[in-house]
C-alpha cells in the first residue's frame, strides 16, 4: 500500500474527504517525527512504539579493498510492534487485556482495619489547643 492508497482507505473509513485525510496524515507523521527527533517516544498501545535508538561507533571493512574504516555513531528511528499488531499479523487472536483493578475485598474485612487506622491517627495527633482568652 502506498501513501495515496492509505489516504483513500482512511478517507473511506473516517468519512472525511481525501484532502482532509491527507492533511491529518501529514500532521500525525510530523508530530511523530518531531517527537522522536527530540529523543522522546510515541507509544500507541496495541499498535506499537516509535522511538529513537542510538547506534555506537564501530569499525567496518570496505568489501572491495578489505580496508578497515570507522563508522560513526548514529541516531536512528526504531519501531517496536505492540501485542495486538503482532497477533493480527500472525493471524492469531490478540492476548486478553490485563486488568489493573485490585481484587475485591469483603466489607467485613475492611471495617476492623479502618477502625484501627482511625484509632492510630487519633493517637498520633496532639490535642488541639484552645485560643487564649483576650484580656480587656
Amino acid at each position: 500500500m502506498n501513501r495515496a492508497e492509505l489516504i483513500e482507505a482512511l478517507a473511506e473509513r473516517s468519512e472525511l474527504t481525501k484532502a482532509q485525510t491527507a492533511r491529518l496524515l501529514d500532521a500525525v507523521l510530523e508530530v511523530i517525527t518531531a517527537t522522536i527527533a527530540a529523543g522522546e517516544q510515541v507509544a500507541l498501545i496495541g499498535f506499537g512504539t516509535f522511538k529513537r535508538a542510538l547506534r555506537a561507533a564501530r569499525e567496518g571493512r570496505n568489501p572491495a579493498t578489505g580496508a578497515t574504516l570507522k563508522i560513526a555513531a548514529a541516531k536512528l528511528p526504531k519501531f517496536a510492534a505492540g501485542a495486538t499488531l503482532k497477533a493480527a499479523v500472525a493471524g492469531k487472536k490478540a492476548a486478553p487485556k490485563k486488568t489493573t483493578s485490585k481484587p475485591a475485598v469483603k466489607k467485613a474485612e475492611t471495617k476492623p482495619a479502618a477502625k484501627k487506622l482511625a484509632a492510630k491517627k487519633a493517637e498520633a495527633k496532639p490535642a488541639a489547643k484552645k485560643p487564649a482568652a483576650k484580656k480587656k
